[in-house]
């Protein structure tokens, strides 16, 4: 078990030209994840350089000591849901613990080799619990999205819609104009040109639009007053055997989902760039990224699907593109922050809808439905209990669900079989 970096180093894979191609793979992945990480931040509940802090720790980690050469890591949508209601319970001391402990858990998870039980985890459970976590991040984008008034808003998915209901007379038309224009811009934008992310794009016209004519659309300075652009000491939160105890149910969610999310992210990556990575070195360079990223403040963190295929998709073939990554936002973060006060929030809800709906296996759910009964039956209620509850109660439910139909499946055959004889 060795990060794949070192194992790159060892072969002599590292050419000069590979590297300056990870390089501006990196440069543009980190173009890509700036607004991203911002929207995040602030969808999860917490400030927005809490976003970057994550992907500039967590990210450089990752892909220091990762199993994958192209793993980029950082806040993704998946998470928003699970943070938002940790920090809402438990607050931001709470959620930095659960995330340590999260941490631990990874990197035991990966020494006792528990990635390679990955491959035992059936399709219908990941599509199930990824499309799940598209819709819920989808709904807690509505709120910014049409400007509502809310100033407590539930963590819990049916609470949020109740909610949106109860105070629809809030509406702002301005808002959900500038906030649609925003999600035709990332549609449309990619057809006239692919180099530029549709996002920064969307990110800049709405900044200038809003300021230059003083909309009144929310920004993020008129939400977030205190808002740091230095990199914070790093800290321990205060222990207690009653806090680790009320928090090991939140820990496991975030190992659970950055355990599964990341793998999945490597498999996607192999298939693109042929190669194979290590699932257990992944994990533990996953669960010292999140500590790495709750010690400065940061917000759970995993590999990221989409940034990753992205990373790919630009040249990089080596972790050294993942750690550009990280450097860049750092470099960003300290000089161009006082900036990312002027945003609307709008447009970060408008990113993260793309996000969601990009991040939904819509095509493979489809497809699914045409599976046996006991298939379709893991599939729904996996994708319906992640809505309603949450990843992990969705997770175990599918595959006891799916375990005890195979055993009786098995069990069917066999009787048959033995009629048969």
């Amino acid at each position: 078990m060795s990060p794949k970096l070192f194992t790159m180093f060892k072969q002599n894979e590292l050419s000069g030209e590979q590297v300056r191609k990870d390089i501006v793979a990196g440069f543009i992945v980190a173009i890509i994840a700036l607004p991203l990480s911002i929207a995040l931040a602030i969808s999860s509940g917490v400030s927005p350089e809490k976003g970057l802090i994550t992907a500039i720790f967590a990210g450089f980690i990752i892909s220091f000591l990762g199993g994958s050469k192209v793993q980029i890591g950082g806040p993704t949508g998946a998470f928003v849901v699970i943070v938002y209601g940790i920090v809402k319970m438990y607050g931001m001391d709470g959620l930095i613990t659960a995330t340590i402990m999260a941490g631990i858990l990874l990197v035991i998870m990966g020494l006792l080799k528990f990635g390679n039980l990955i491959e035992y985890v059936p399709n219908t459970v990941t599509v199930g619990f990824t499309s799940g976590i598209a819709v819920t991040l989808l709904i807690t984008q509505i709120k910014d999205l049409l400007g509502l008034k809310i100033n407590d808003v539930p963590a819990e998915a049916i609470g949020k819609i109740e909610s949106y209901i109860h105070n629809i007379n809030t509406f702002d038309m301005m808002t959900f104009i500038v906030g649609i224009a925003c999600i035709l811009i990332m549609i449309y934008w990619p057809k006239i040109n692919k180099t530029v992310p549709a996002s920064i794009i969307a990110l800049i016209l709405s900044t200038v639009v809003v300021n230059v004519f003083s909309l009144n659309v929310d920004t993020i300075g008129s939400v977030y007053t205190n808002i740091s652009a230095s990199i914070p000491v790093p800290s321990v939160p205060s222990f207690s055997i009653d806090k680790i105890v009320s928090l090991i149910q939140p820990a496991i969610t975030i190992a659970v989902l950055a355990g599964i999310e990341s793998l999945l992210s490597c498999v996607v990556s192999d298939n693109m760039i042929n190669d194979k990575h290590d699932s257990n070195m992944e994990l533990v360079a996953q669960g010292l990224g999140n500590i790495a990223s709750a010690l400065f403040g940061g917000i759970p963190a995993t590999g990221a699907i989409a940034r990753t295929a992205a990373n790919v998709k630009n040249g990089g073939k080596s972790p050294i593109s993942g750690m550009v990554h990280a450097i860049t936002l750092l470099l960003i973060m300290v000089v161009l922050m006082p900036l990312a006060k002027m945003i609307p929030m709008t447009v970060l809800s408008a990113i993260l809808i793309i996000v969601s709906y990009n991040m939904g296996e819509w095509k493979e759910m489809k497809e699914m439905m045409s599976l046996p009964k006991k298939d379709v039956v893991v599939l729904l209620a996996t994708f319906i209990l992640t809505i309603v509850f949450d990843l992990v109660i969705a997770i175990a439910v599918g595959m006891t669900i799916h375990i005890v139909a195979n055993i009786v499946l098995k069990n069917k055959v066999d009787n048959e079989i033995e009629d048969v004889a």
